[in-house]
């Protein structure tokens, strides 16, 4: 990996939601829908969809510090997403769904960590934060129909009504942070 570019490994319900938000920050290079924190090796859509792998859809994201620091890609992440709900993210429900952040080092363990803290002490949520933070095991890429879901199917109905209102939110709280070209 370069040494100019970070990676970071994010759980917080669908896959098609997060990957559309973070697509669109300045200092994210990538975006790639994927499954992590289970136990079945190269697991299949359908797999983590019966609730039995123990894998979360997440999404792995390779930036630029120097633009956008891992903080900060928290910060966002504890926004667009609920993080007081259990195995759950508004209509859709299952382990597969939890709020994780596979943490690449100790520094990122320690800034998760913090960062959370500085959430809940916020008041942002009225919950407790129940996000998972452990460290990743391994990361396998979704299906390639998963990936830039939401780009290529926008008028998909679970688009319409649950990634596309998650995006309006995000880029009205972060048009600064917007990436030039959607600003």
């Amino acid at each position: 990996m370069d040494r100019t570019r970070e990676v970071a490994t994010l759980a917080g319900g669908c896959f098609w939601c997060l990957e559309a938000v973070f697509d669109e920050l300045e200092g994210v290079e990538s975006v790639v829908s994927g499954y992590s924190g289970g136990r079945t090796p190269h697991p299949t859509y359908q797999e983590v969809c019966s609730d039995t792998t123990g894998h979360a859809e997440a999404v792995q994201i390779t930036f630029d510090p120097a633009v956008i620091t891992y903080r900060d890609l928290l910060r966002v992440f504890f926004t667009v997403h609920d993080p007081t709900t259990l195995n759950r993210q508004g209509p859709d429900v299952g382990t597969q769904y939890r709020s994780a952040i596979f943490y690449h080092s100790p520094e990122q363990r320690d800034a998760a960590e913090e960062v959370i803290k500085e959430v809940a002490e916020t008041g942002l949520w009225d919950r407790p934060i129940v996000t998972e933070v452990a460290p990743l095991q391994a990361f396998y890429p979704a299906e390639e129909y998963h990936q830039k879901y939401f780009a290529r199917n926008p008028h998909q109905q679970y688009c319409r009504t649950v990634v596309a209102p998650k995006v309006a939110k995000f880029r009205k709280q972060y048009l600064t942070r917007l990436k030039k070209a959607k600003r």
